[in-house]
């Protein structure tokens, strides 16, 4: 990493962060750790690491504004609207860390691992984003029981299909990114991290499904994952660890798709 490179990952990622704040896709916390995450990407790897990165937020942007109504009006889950500083760090947090690494060793496993965490991150979203407008009901990934739609550990046939598109799309951006000279993914390793990023996105549903806090308002009878709930009353814990948010679920998603493309 030279001071050059940190002068202009530093200038291109001030922009992107303003031009999302404008937009609305990230509150004024999400653009400050929009604008460390994209700084540290640029000057570790410059334009491939950062075309990875905006491989997985221009999509994620423009998947979040679709049905904005019918989204809107999911009362039972956590953050709605722009993505604050939490968010971008449990999606892209991990990644940073790896692209970090890639910046200090320059091993070829750490640029994997970085891709391996967008992977899931990008699988991750675009099921989410495009599952909630699926028109079939959402059901546990453990039980198969008909979920509310939007509750963490649910899934449908066609944001299954959206996870496996995401991690594939990204890993194509990567593969299309990198210098003829710094040949690190080939068609099979884009497969693989396809695959990765498939399995993040499962075990961010299993973990939903599991460990994140799931609660349930009195008045209400909805199981939620908000307290309080949107109608005021305070909700009861009824599943899950009380500190495991979903944003730490997705980092834990994240953090296994960068495990296993570091060993891929």
């Amino acid at each position: 990493m030279s001071a050059r490179d940190a002068v202009v990952g530093a200038l291109l990622a001030a922009a992107i962060a303003l031009v999302a704040l404008r937009a609305r896709a990230l509150t004024r916390g999400g653009a400050l750790a929009a604008f460390a995450v994209g700084t540290i990407t640029y000057s570790a790897g410059t334009w491939t690491f950062t075309a990875v990165l905006l491989a997985f937020f221009l999509p994620s942007v423009l998947l979040s504004r679709l049905g904005r109504a019918r989204k809107r009006a999911l009362v039972d889950v956590g953050k709605q609207g722009p993505r604050d500083a939490a968010q971008v760090l449990a999606n892209g947090g991990v990644a940073t860390l790896c692209a970090l690494f890639y910046g200090l060793t320059h091993q070829p496993r750490w640029a994997l691992a970085f891709v391996g965490a967008y992977a899931v991150a990008t699988a991750d979203t675009w099921a989410t984003e495009i599952g909630t407008l699926a028109r079939a009901r959402p059901r546990s990934i453990l039980t198969f029981r008909a979920l509310e739609p939007g509750l963490s550990g649910g899934v449908t046939a066609t944001g299954t299909l959206a996870a496996f598109a995401g991690a594939l799309w990204l890993g194509l951006a990567a593969d299309l990114s990198q210098p003829s000279d710094q040949a690190w993914i080939g068609l099979a390793v884009v497969f693989a991290l396809a695959v990765i990023g498939f399995i993040g996105a499962l075990v961010d549903s299993v973990l939903g499904a599991t460990l994140q806090e799931l609660r349930r308002c009195p008045a209400c009878e909805r199981t939620c994952e908000i307290d309080p709930h949107v109608c005021g009353t305070p909700t009861i814990r009824v599943r899950g660890l009380r500190w495991m948010s979903n944003d730490l679920v997705n980092g834990l998603a994240t953090a296994t798709g960068a495990l296993l493309a570091f060993w891929v």
